[in-house]
């Protein structure tokens, strides 16, 4: 390996391609970091972004003639052991964690290996460990059962582990899709830590704004090749999403009047102990109803007492004026009443089936043959109405639903409840995890149902999301609905000061 001088990258890759199978995974494509930046890694799903970092951590080995430079220094080839070695850590979406050991030992685990951890752990890491946890300002029970820490703690212990190993560069992949607005803000102040100390940053996230807020520079990939390296001082969230897509997605106001429509869900005075009360909403044909506050408000619990599966304590639900009371989700999806779970991963999908049994699975009873067994013709059928439909971009019905994207994912997703015809479709953040291509292209079919009457409830802890899309919105905070607001006469701004007040 040849010295560079002392002002060289943290990371620097030239001429960086990749093929698989004679696709064209990444194209020449130039990526430099700095010591101590915060560096955005920017696209749509597919575009390069997760091949680019398994370039650089010799997961993969990229096509002759790439040039891999790491903190000055030219390195011929690299492996996942060499790249630890460096002080190179990936802390990947699902973290890799171990959630029956304690914060300690997952911190220390990479140290740990092959030794006797009860035996040994008490003298040798834990003072090492309270360093760490230290030096990111984070308090942390050392002996504290991972998996009954929230999401946002592991990901804590996902950066400590990586700062127990010396790292220099770290790797973050959608490390808040799945935070709440103030577990974002904590992290990022994490991530703002390392960059002070010197340590390289290199931030994956679909989630634009905080795109702009937390780096100083953004790196856009597009089917595989670069588009540019830009400051994202200036940037704005459009601008950023059109070089991602190369079309131009505008943030507009969609909202309608929709006061005239029939009412398809009325609830009154709705409340259940601990976790909602006293909720009263009317949801009309043909309108989008956008939910939004904070996580914790109710918004998830008040969804799942609408489906029937936690009933409420007391009040009354309507559905196109009569009374109901659902026993359970199979009731409500009898009685036209379909919910998108925010976590399609493991409620929405079952992963390892295939893109047609995931669609056709809510509604088997009417795709079986007179001997009632499945006929292989009717669900044909249904799922290519559907695909078609709703553009969802697959390889063969029969592949797994997991070789989906994100976003394509989430329209099998939406595929398989709108095959049940419901009146009232309830979507529990509908874009967690799906890059703003993606996204627009939900929103599309969302504001296309509600024209064709379908009924929609629109839950999101993304204000901008909900005023966009919706016709009214609702805010909820502490179980309790405590205000209404019109698209068209309040600003983002203004929501958002009444929210994070």
């Amino acid at each position: 390996m040849k010295a560079e001088p002392d002002t060289a990258p943290a990371l620097r890759l030239r001429n960086v391609s990749k093929t698989f199978g004679g696709v064209k995974a990444l194209q020449s494509v130039d990526f430099e970091v700095r010591s101590g930046e915060v560096h955005c890694l920017a696209g749509e799903n597919g575009c390069g972004k997760s091949t680019l970092i398994k370039l650089v951590t010799g997961v993969y080995t990229a096509d002759p003639g790439a040039e891999l430079q790491l903190f000055g220094q030219t390195v011929d080839s690299i492996s996942p052991t060499k790249a630890r070695a460096l002080g190179i850590a990936v802390i990947w979406q699902d973290l890799a964690l171990f959630p029956h050991m304690t914060v300690a030992e997952n911190i220390a685990f990479d140290e740990m290996v092959g030794l006797v951890p009860r035996l040994t752990f008490g003298h040798r890491y834990k003072t090492r460990v309270q360093a760490v946890l230290d030096r990111l300002n984070v308090p942390l029970n050392l002996e504290t059962r991972l998996g009954d820490l929230p999401i946002a703690q592991r990901q804590i212990v996902a950066i400590a582990r990586a700062l127990m190993g010396d790292a220099r560069l770290v790797f973050m992949d959608e490390p808040t899709a799945s935070l709440t607005q103030s577990e974002t803000d904590s992290l990022l102040a994490v991530v703002r830590t390392l960059s002070s100390q010197g340590i390289a940053v290199v931030f994956v996230s679909h989630r634009l704004a905080e795109v702009i807020d937390i780096s100083e520079r953004v790196t856009v990939l597009r089917d595989g090749k670069l588009v540019g390296v830009y400051p994202t001082e200036g940037m704005t969230q459009s601008r950023l999403g059109e070089l991602m897509t190369g079309a131009l997605l505008e943030n507009t106001v969609s909202a309608q009047d929709r006061s005239k429509a029939e009412p398809v869900l009325e609830t009154v005075g709705l409340s259940r102990h601990g976790e909602f009360y006293d909720v009263s909403l009317t949801i009309r044909r043909g309108e989008v109803l956008g939910l939004t506050g904070l996580i914790g408000a109710g918004r998830t619990e008040l969804a799942l007492a609408l489906i029937g599966m936690k009933p409420p304590d007391t009040g009354e639900t309507r559905l196109e004026g009569a009374s109901v009371r659902f026993a359970s989700i199979r009731d409500s999806i009898a009685r036209g009443v379909a919910y998108v779970s925010e976590d399609r991963l493991s409620l929405g999908l079952i992963q390892p089936q295939s893109i047609a049994d995931n669609t056709s699975i809510s509604v088997l009873d009417r795709i079986l043959n007179g001997f009632g067994l499945l006929s292989p013709r009717r669900q044909t059928e249904l799922v290519c109405h559907w695909i078609d439909e709703l553009a969802v971009k697959i390889g063969q019905p029969k592949d797994a639903v997991s070789t989906l994207s994100g976003g394509n994912q989430q329209r099998v997703v939406l595929a398989k409840w709108l095959a049940t015809e419901p009146r009232l479709l309830i979507l529990d953040s509908p874009t967690v995890g799906v890059d703003v291509g993606a996204r627009a292209g939900i929103f599309r079919i969302v504001r296309h149902l509600a024209e064709e009457g379908l009924a929609i409830l629109l839950i999101s802890d993304e204000v901008t999301e909900a005023m966009f899309n919706a016709d009214r919105v609702l805010h909820m905070a502490d179980g309790r609905i405590v205000g209404e607001y019109d698209p068209r006469t309040t600003s983002v701004p203004e929501l958002e000061a009444r929210i994070y007040a």
